[in-house]
C-alpha cells in the first residue's frame, strides 16, 4: 500500500516533490519499455542540498506501481532518514552510492539487467559502432569487469575509476548503467544505450555487420550539441511523462 501523498508531500520541499515525481515516472517508464527485472535493479536520484540524501525504490514493489510518495529517502549508507513502511535494499545501493560519491554531477544513476544489455556486455568487443545510437554512446562509454554480485565495498573504488567522467557504463556480464544530471538525462541515456544493444544483438544474428569509421565518429559530438540545443532533454522527458499519463497514470501521487 502506498504512503499517503498528503503525509509525504507535507514533509518535503517543492523541489524534492518534483524530483520524486520525475523519479517515480522513470521507474514506470522502465517498466513500460520492458526493461525491469521483477523487483530488482534500482534508479537513484540525489536530493539537492548538503545532506547527501537520495531517493530510491521501495524494495518489493514492482516498477509499474511506484509513486512519488512511496519512494524512500535514504542516506549514503542506504539507511532511511524519514519513517517509511517500506523495506530498502542496501546491497542494491552499493553501485549507486559509489557513483554518487565520486560524481558531483550524478543527479540520477540508472541500472538495468535487460537481455540485450547483458548480452552485449558479455561480448568480447562490447558495444560496436554499427548504429547511430552506438556512435552517440561511444563518445562517453566506459567498462567495468564483472567481479560477482556487487556487495563488496572494495569494488566501489574500481567502479569509480572505471566510470571516470563517462555517462554510460557497461558492467561486463551484468548489465547497463547510465549517469545523468537529471532523471530525464539518465532515462534518455538508457533509452539510447538499450536501443544500441538491441540493434547489435539483432544485427549480429543476421551475419556480418558494417562498422562506422572514425571520420564519422568524430563528427557525432558536434551533432549531439546541435540536437540537444534544438530539443532540450527536459522537453523530451515531459513528453514521456505525458505518455505515462495516458498509459499508466498515478505516478505523481
Amino acid at each position: 500500500m502506498n504512503a499517503p501523498q498528503s503525509t509525504i508531500r507535507a514533509q518535503v520541499s517543492e523541489q524534492e516533490w518534483q524530483l520524486r515525481v520525475d523519479l517515480a515516472a522513470c521507474y514506470r517508464l522502465i517498466a513500460l519499455h520492458g526493461w525491469d527485472d521483477l523487483v530488482f535493479t534500482h534508479i537513484s536520484a540525489k536530493i539537492p542540498g548538503p545532506e547527501h540524501h537520495f531517493l530510491i525504490n521501495p524494495y518489493g514493489l514492482t516498477f509499474d506501481e511506484i509513486t512519488a510518495s512511496s519512494l524512500v529517502k535514504i542516506d549514503m549508507q542506504c539507511n532511511p532518514v524519514v519513517p517509511t513502511p517500506y523495506k530498502v535494499n542496501p546491497a542494491g545501493f552499493v553501485i549507486h552510492s559509489a557513483i554518487h560519491a565520486a560524481r558531483e554531477d550524478a543527479g540520477c544513476v540508472l541500472h538495468t539487467h535487460t537481455r540485450a544489455g547483458v548480452a552485449v556486455s558479455a561480448m568480447k568487443r562490447g558495444l560496436l559502432p554499427i548504429s547511430q545510437q552506438a556512435t552517440v554512446i561511444m563518445n562517453s562509454l566506459a567498462y567495468h569487469d564483472y567481479e560477482g554480485i556487487a556487495v563488496r565495498d572494495d569494488e566501489r573504488t574500481r567502479l569509480q575509476q572505471h566510470l571516470g567522467t563517462a555517462n554510460y557504463l557497461m558492467l561486463r556480464n551484468h548489465g547497463l548503467l547510465t549517469v545523468g544530471r537529471t532523471v530525464g538525462d539518465a532515462f534518455l541515456h538508457m533509452y539510447t544505450f538499450e536501443s544500441a544493444c538491441q540493434i547489435q544483438v539483432g544485427a549480429l544474428a543476421g551475419g556480418e555487420v558494417i562498422e562506422v569509421g572514425e571520420p564519422v565518429m568524430d563528427t557525432v559530438k558536434h551533432a549531439l550539441s546541435v540536437q540537444r540545443n534544438a530539443l532540450p532533454i527536459s522537453e523530451v522527458y515531459a513528453a514521456m511523462k505525458r505518455k505515462l499519463d495516458r498509459r499508466n497514470p498515478g505516478y505523481d501521487q
